[in-house]
């Protein structure tokens, strides 16, 4: 299981990324409406002049938390798409992969806090859906057009693919999850979800066999 509390950071300003750390900390401990600008100095171990430096308000800092924590995400989960030209081991890999991040305790709480900000703050919705789903869709969609390009597949609406496939990764274990459901899933119960997955979208999107020639 990756390790998404510890993740790599992106940012080489250090300063600034230990801001987004101890803001992630309070926002998920407190919410967004409960978190303050002086707790988060104070956690610090600065002044909230310090914060001020880096982020006007508490809303623009939250948003950077969000758009950093969306980068991560997309960049361990899609990095790999380059690297394997094997389309039916990528989309295997993707799928744990993301599954694996998705529906881990860290990231749930993440998501909570952010769709409970986005309906007071429809910016702040925007903002994750943007670095988040619409950008991990896309990566993913480049990645079926240049297969479909190859004639590993046949996919009219590459971006209408890449919805689809992370919709059957998904669904079921999505919703157990945010309802409180289930626990953390095991590799095991993503494997199954996410090969399955695979097998349907390659039933559907895969090359069409060979037609069998004729006998003379």
């Amino acid at each position: 299981m990756l390790d998404i509390a510890n993740k790599p950071k992106l940012d080489r300003d250090t300063r600034r990324e230990a801001i987004l750390d101890v803001a992630r900390d309070v926002f998920l401990e407190e919410g967004y409406a409960s978190a303050s600008m002086s707790t988060i100095a104070a956690r610090l171990g600065g002044s909230k002049g310090t914060l001020y430096n880096y982020f006007k308000n508490k809303e623009e800092l939250f948003a950077a938390y969000v758009v950093r924590h969306c980068a991560w995400q997309s960049e361990a989960m899609f990095a790999m798409l380059a690297e394997d030209e094997d389309v039916h081991r990528a989309l295997t890999e993707l799928g744990r992969t993301y599954l694996s991040i998705v529906l881990s305790d860290f990231s749930l709480r993440n998501f909570r806090v952010i769709v409970a900000e986005a309906q007071r703050s429809p910016a702040i919705g925007r903002a994750f859906y943007e670095s988040g789903p619409q950008r991990g869709s896309r990566l993913l969609a480049d990645f079926l057009e240049q297969a479909a390009a190859k004639g590993q597949l046949r996919v009219p609406d590459p971006l209408r693919a890449a919805h689809q496939f992370i919709g059957l990764c998904q669904n079921r274990l999505m919703k157990a999850r945010l309802c409180n459901f289930m626990p953390e899933p095991t590799p095991e119960e993503i494997d199954v979800e996410v090969i399955a997955a695979v097998e349907t979208f390659l039933a559907a999107f895969g090359p069409r066999p060979a037609a069998a020639t004729s006998a003379a």
